[in-house]
């Protein structure tokens, strides 16, 4: 019964979201479609992992429509799909069928809505035309699914317990899971040439004014006790902690491109080279979290008598005011994964394009912006302002992404004349 109900939820919630997104094209249309699938999964996709799909549905619409226009170079699938073959279709197919792979308890209801998508598309498109560009889509689909099968991600390592010396990150409360996507570190990237090519400095050494003033500001600012913090700062933390950066970003993308009336190619590109930056960036930092394995505030502030620094004080009851991610501390993944998104962006748009975005879970709350420097510095607060991290991990972590970005657009989907 449970299962009959999520399904008739899924298929109203895209009758829906088709409608509302009518004048929309079909990359845009199977994006958002990827994002309700996510949170319909049991358990819905993480943040981490999320980045990895959305980088295998995204770089398979953009290879099957480009494989057909034949304007770029391709993330993995060499250009040659059919002459005449539609690319709305080899789009919809494409995400349809990475969909059905990542989400295949779903594929009913995905497929309902690859029909609907199919059927609007024969208003202005032959029957074989159609037949070929679903050719195409499937084996761009199949190819890249069968390349990123082997990406590391699978199997799981064993769990990562971390230690117990100074500075090292252990389970935290209150779930004490063991670390998150250990594997991430090694996985074998998209586009840059190895996970560790980014890596950082390290976080401040303990004993540092540096560490002491990034731990003096997260028990001050991050505690789920804090006067000092205000209330539009608490909801910015709870906002950027409530969906993914993934969803986030793309939806800020989605919505920059319509007002400057994107092409289904220009789309396409577009989510393909955000999306490969960002599951890029969150490579480059699990790789750097899972070298340097440093402790998290929840951790740190209880057992600051330990860490020698006279400048630290502990407070053994400190509780942050969300609950702590499963995984290191340094650096931040939000903060490298939107730092990477954001430089993207800014290289489409302009440094100075102001944009507002809202969350698919937390409903009801809009976040403005000037420029993207402002947003990624409301980000890096709102990490801080958590409870989650010290700044120096989310500054460090901004950076990487802003590497990464620029790697991915030096190097990667580059017009072919």
């Amino acid at each position: 019964m449970k299962t009959i109900c999520r399904l008739g939820f899924f298929l109203a919630a895209l009758a829906g979201l088709f409608t509302a997104t009518a004048q929309a094209d079909e990359v845009t249309v199977w994006n958002r479609i990827m994002f309700q699938s996510a949170l319909l999964a049991v358990p819905p996709s993480s943040p981490l992992v999320m980045g990895r799909n959305a980088a295998i549905v995204q770089a398979s619409v953009f290879d099957a429509v480009n494989g057909i226009e034949r304007r770029y170079a391709p993330v993995h699938v060499r250009p040659s799909g059919p002459r005449g073959a539609s690319p709305r279709a080899a789009a919809v197919q494409a995400a349809y069928v990475s969909l059905v792979n990542l989400y295949p308890t779903q594929q009913a209801a995905l497929a309902v809505q690859r029909d609907a998508s199919l059927a609007v598309i024969a208003h202005t498109a032959s029957a074989s035309r159609i037949a070929r560009g679903v050719e195409w889509g499937q084996f761009v689909a199949d190819s890249i699914w069968t390349w990123r099968s082997t990406d590391g991600f699978t199997p799981p390592p064993a769990p990562f317990v971390g230690g117990s010396a100074v500075g090292q990150w252990r389970p935290t409360p209150p779930a004490l899971l063991s670390g998150a996507g250990p594997q991430f570190a090694y996985m074998a990237p998209w586009a840059i040439l190895s996970p560790s090519q980014f890596r950082p400095a390290g976080p401040p050494a303990l004993d540092s004014a540096r560490y002491a003033a990034d731990f003096l500001e997260t028990k001050t600012m991050g505690s789920l006790t804090s006067s000092a913090r205000t209330s539009d700062q608490t909801i910015a933390s709870q906002f950027w902690a409530a969906s993914t950066a993934t969803f986030y970003w793309d939806q800020i993308a989605l919505a920059l491109g319509a007002q400057r009336h994107f092409t289904l190619t220009q789309n396409a590109r577009l989510l393909a080279l955000l999306n490969i930056a960002m599951a890029d960036a969150a490579i480059a930092c699990w790789e750097a979290k899972y070298h340097f394995v440093f402790w998290r505030p929840v951790t740190a502030i209880p057992l600051a008598a330990t860490d020698g620094n006279s400048d630290t004080v502990a407070e053994p009851s400190w509780v942050p005011l969300l609950t702590t991610p499963a995984h290191p501390e340094y650096p931040s993944g939000h903060s490298t994964v939107s730092g990477s998104a954001a430089a993207v962006l800014a290289d489409y748009f302009g440094e100075s394009t102001s944009f507002s975005v809202t969350s698919d879970v937390l409903l009801g709350v809009q976040r403005s912006f000037p420029n993207f420097t402002a947003a990624l510095a409301e980000i890096v607060d709102a990490r801080v302002f958590a409870g989650i991290h010290f700044r120096s991990a989310c500054n460090d972590g901004q950076a990487i992404g802003a590497g990464v970005a620029q790697y991915v657009l030096s190097n990667s989907l580059l017009p072919v004349h």
